[in-house]
């Protein structure tokens, strides 16, 4: 019998374990054009919480009760489809349980049809950061939605996450200059080994003042670029500190998720005078342009540009921990669960 993570009950606030329930799924003969897929690795991320409320967003709610979908690599270990054979490796959204029957008339879990994966020579894993859809997210933001130029300088908040730390390293090996904002003294080193011009430590105290002395050490103005991956104090800090013509790529505020306070907007009206683009984007906004993100990324990883970290929890029963610890800032990298 498989087993799968399921949503018990909607969360208010921070979720907490008995939010989840583990469920046995029964297992049947493969139909015409079906595979299954034996899970080694699970994605959890902080876009998820927001799937856990029972309310129209870009992404369906999780179903209570009704396996939980998420960012998971595999090997196929059955197949009635030849395009997915015996022992490929694949890359899809049947994550939160340890196998998975994908293809035939099934909808894709999340909507996301299974990619087999192709041999660029990179760890099952790296598909699941640097290489997947957390790396994209920030090549994409970074370098599409920002449009970030050599000798720019950017500012990217939690600099220590699976985002923010390949925006960081992409950044530098396009010619920028970086400002990083991570917690902790452990964290804002790993920044700074990323090569980080700059490193801000939001909970020693207040982003604003942080962020406009480490401009002034780096002989700057200002901020270019703003990669947003918390919202809050961040944000109203960028705001503060940007060029005439600053953009702002807003991946994920994680700040608000669990709790819906009002956010620090006292240099909203700086919009207006510096002319600051603000632009909200997803991932899969990105789809046709997946190609040339991997030629790039790939090219990257090997030259020794880029580098992945993960924290890793092992076992399927550890999935909920995982997810919960990347509110309490657990994760250096990538939260991944190992199965």
């Amino acid at each position: 019998m498989a087993r799968a993570w399921t949503l018990a009950s909607r969360p208010a606030g921070l979720p907490n374990d008995s939010n989840f329930a583990m469920i046995e799924t029964p297992e049947a003969p493969l139909g015409d054009g079906e595979f299954e897929v034996q899970n080694s690795w699970l994605s959890v991320d902080p876009y998820m919480r927001g799937r856990m409320n029972d309310a129209k967003s870009y992404a369906d709610p999780f179903a209570l009760g009704a396996p939980m979908t998420g960012g998971a690599v595999g090997t196929v270990t059955a197949s009635n489809n030849v395009d997915f054979p015996v022992g490929a490796k694949v890359l899809h959204m049947g994550g939160w349980r340890d196998s998975v029957v994908l293809g035939g008339g099934n909808t894709p879990p999340a909507g996301m049809p299974p990619v087999k994966l192709p041999d660029l020579g990179v760890p099952d894993q790296h598909w699941l950061s640097i290489m997947g859809m957390p790396g994209g997210t920030a090549w994409f933001g970074l370098l599409k939605v920002a449009e970030a130029k050599p000798g720019e300088v950017i500012f990217v908040s939690a600099a220590a996450g699976a985002v923010g730390s390949t925006v960081t390293q992409v950044a530098k090996a396009k010619g920028m200059k970086v400002i990083g904002s991570a917690g902790g003294a452990d964290k804002c080193a790993w920044v700074k080994e990323l090569g980080a011009d700059a490193v801000i430590d939001y909970k020693a105290g207040k982003v604003l003042p942080q962020l406009m002395a480490a401009l002034k050490d780096m002989g700057e103005t200002g901020i270019d670029v703003y990669f947003d991956n918390v919202g809050g104090e961040h944000f109203d800090a960028a705001l503060a500190t940007s060029k005439e013509w600053a953009r702002f790529a807003i991946c994920g505020m994680i700040d608000v998720y669990n709790d819906f306070k009002a956010q620090p907007m006292q240099y909203l009206p700086m919009i207006i005078g510096k002319r600051i683009t603000i632009k909200g984007f997803l991932y899969p906004d990105f789809y046709a342009q997946v190609p040339e993100f991997n030629t790039d990324m790939a090219a990257l990883i090997t030259s020794g540009a880029v580098k992945g970290r993960e924290t890793v929890k092992e076992g399927l029963e550890k999935t909920p921990e995982a997810f919960l610890g990347l509110f309490s800032g657990e994760n250096t990298g990538k939260m991944l669960v190992k199965l």
